[in-house]
């Protein structure tokens, strides 16, 4: 019995083991998308940035993330979730590696890209690994428990290490440390995390490719307009592309017999009208990182590191309201906590868009990022539920897929809007004339999320307050909403 009970020690060792690799690269993955924002202003001064170029710092990484994030998963079904983890991260590590030697904007910019890339190859296996890292079904539910606490606490943690890389070494840092990390993730991996089966099928590419380069080609609209003007011809020509590819993307879609997107899931008014209502949230969002981040440095004064600490409040908010959201979904419903979370969030951003030059950071930011987080975790528990309902267990993975799809995209493109909206009324030397527009126009964005909600996103058919309960908890298991 001593060698059974030994074997059984060491497979048990080994799945914990191989949860931690999995987890820190989960972790390494979700802060990136945050850890440069502390950055912002370092960077603009180093390398040149114009206000509105700036922006593809956060969204160069996000759309090439969010644009193939559907084909990174398709990859690990069939060459194995496993080896698509191991070229995802490679891929992720060396462009980290090349965007901390960046010396100007274009350089940064692809780096940043290239990130994303690795990010969207790796980060739709993590899940299944953690489950196949489990040795039975309570190291399961443990492990499905630390994905849903690493994944909530990445963003904190990604502002904090980057204001602390940023104030006492350099912003190169923030992106030079993910190198060793990933570095020990590649070596432990796969000697201690299982691989997957295969599955037989066929890639998408046409869809990857023109969802991506037509979801680029709008945001850099978008830019262009602030830098250039809405008439000018490099403008216009960026919106026709984008809407172009979007249009040849959807075509493909209906055609192909193996789609990243299967239509039908998008056609359904409930669903579709949840995944509009997270891709506006997130775009209003990513506005709030963005401004707030250079206001607290470029106005306030803050330190890097005194940044990142600013947005413990509304990160702590999101996290605290996350423990009960589930219980509320499954009390009440999905609607009336997105009315309210929309509701909430819109009285945030019209908050932030009366900050001037002598305001302070008690006084008139800490309510409004506050209630910002308290509101966008009333919504985002509710969105998982609506989209995830009543789906079929072989499509539980692409739904999944979908909805942090519509999360990086609808960031992407929100953040270019709002930043093009802020750039217009910029003025040379002065950081606040653009604030109000621009979180006005978050405020815009969320009013329409607030009609969507009240419109078509109800709860999913047959799902009553038990089954919204269950959609929830299953929901967060899946994956949290960052």
């Amino acid at each position: 019995m001593a060698p059974a009970a030994s074997a059984s020690d060491r497979a048990t060792r080994r799945g914990a083991v191989g949860l931690g690799v999995v987890l820190v690269a989960q972790l390494m993955l979700v802060l990136d998308a945050t850890v440069v924002n502390v950055a912002l202003p370092h960077i603009q001064t180093d390398l040149g940035f114009t206000p509105a170029g700036l922006s593809w710092v956060l969204n160069a990484y996000t759309l090439a993330f969010g644009g193939l994030l559907l084909l990174g998963g398709r990859l690990g079904d069939v060459l194995g979730r496993l080896r698509a983890f191991e070229i995802g991260l490679a891929v992720f590590t060396v462009a980290s590696l090349l965007g901390g030697l960046a010396t100007s904007p274009a350089w940064l910019i692809a780096a940043r890209t290239l990130q994303g890339v690795g990010a969207a190859l790796a980060a739709p296996s993590v899940l299944a690994l953690v489950t196949t890292s489990a040795p039975n079904e309570a190291a399961r539910n443990r492990g499905l428990a630390l994905f849903t606490a690493v994944s909530s606490a990445g963003a904190s943690i990604g502002l904090l290490l980057g204001g602390a890389l940023t104030d006492f070494v350099s912003w190169h840092w923030t992106l030079f440390v993910n190198v060793p990390i990933g570095a020990v993730v590649l070596v432990l991996a796969r000697r201690f995390v299982t691989e997957t089966p295969r599955v037989r099928g066929r890639f998408d590419v046409v869809g990857a490719v023109t969802a991506t380069l037509g979801s680029v080609a709008v945001v850099h609209g978008f830019i262009s307009a602030a830098d250039r003007g809405w008439s000018a011809p490099l403008t216009l020509a960026s919106f026709a592309l984008g809407a172009t590819l979007l249009a040849v993307f959807v075509r493909t879609e209906s055609r192909v017999p193996a789609p990243l997107l299967p239509l039908a899931l998008v056609r359904d008014r409930t669903r579709g009208g949840a995944l509009v209502l997270m891709a506006l949230v997130v775009g209003a969002q990513f506005s709030t990182f963005f401004l707030v981040t250079q206001y607290l440095q470029l106005v306030l004064g803050f330190s890097p590191v005194a940044t990142g600490a600013a947005f413990l409040p509304l990160s702590l908010a999101i996290f605290a309201t996350s423990r009960v959201s589930a219980r509320l979904v499954a009390k009440v419903g999905p609607r009336p906590m997105l009315l309210v979370g929309t509701l909430g969030l819109t009285a945030s951003f019209v908050w932030l868009s009366s900050i001037t030059t002598t305001s302070t950071y008690a006084g008139h930011l800490l309510g409004a990022l506050v209630l910002n987080g308290v509101s966008a975790a009333l919504v985002f528990m509710p969105v998982t539920v609506v989209v995830l309902g009543g789906v079929d267990r072989a499509q539980a993975g692409t739904v999944s897929g979908l909805l942090q799809t519509a999360q990086q995209l609808g960031g992407a493109v929100g953040l270019a809007a709002i930043v093009s909206v802020y750039a217009s009324k910029a003025v040379p030397g002065q950081f606040v004339p653009g604030v109000e527009p621009a979180f006005l126009t978050s405020a815009s964005f969320t009013l329409v999320t607030l009609l969507v909600a009240a419109l078509v996103a109800a709860a999913p058919p047959g799902a009553g307050r038990h089954g919204a309960g269950a959609d929830a908890r299953d929901g967060h298991r899946r994956g949290r909403l960052t």
